[in-house]
């Protein structure tokens, strides 16, 4: 009489191959995470821009998105308040606020290893790594908005991107090549 099933040595020999393949895939995922979750961080930037620029068409009046770096996160504002100042953010319509550390891995405002801005011109960064007047991109409406960026990093400073406008309103999503010292 034939019994189907596995023995016990064929499935400790199936444990023991996910075991190791397992040991093997971690530290590869371990490496690969950090720079996922800086990549989305940055993408999402790069959409909550365009999400501004889109409402302020809208609506036919200025949006804002305000970055705050002290809170490390940025705020998407409809309406600047009765103080009439984007910067002042308690009395400002608030449409979505991001938090960068909800993205864990210690993603937050930097510039990492880059050594130059990302404008055409390539200065020096600014020094809390957002380069918008008083750290406000406006769109008005018309979609347009003054030229700015803000840099983005993790803690294991192996990736930074800089996501940001030109004066037409076109939004730019660019990553630092650390090997041709570019924006890319």
């Amino acid at each position: 009489m034939k019994k189907n099933g596995f023995t016990l040595i064929e499935l400790l020999v199936t444990f023991v191959i996910l075991g190791i393949l397992t040991a093997i895939a971690i530290p590869g995922f371990a490496r690969w995470l950090p720079n996922y979750r800086l990549k989305s961080a940055a993408r999402d930037v790069y959409s909550n821009m365009q999400l501004a620029k889109m409402g302020a068409i809208k609506a036919n009046a200025d949006w804002a998105i305000v970055f705050d770096t002290g809170a490390s996160r940025y705020l998407i504002c409809s309406d600047k308040g009765a103080d009439g100042s984007w910067s002042n953010t308690a009395d400002n319509t608030t449409e979505k606020t991001i938090i960068l550390s909800d993205y864990e891995s210690g993603v937050d405002y930097g510039h990492g290893n880059a050594t130059k801005n990302a404008t055409t011109t390539g200065g020096a960064l600014p020094g809390d790594d957002i380069s918008y007047n008083s750290n406000v991109a406006v769109f008005n409406s018309r979609g347009l908005c003054g030229g700015g960026y803000v840099y983005i990093e993790n803690d294991k400073n192996t990736s930074t991107y800089a996501v940001g406008t030109r004066t037409s309103g076109v939004i730019r999503l660019l990553k630092w090549n650390s090997s041709t010292a570019n924006w890319e």
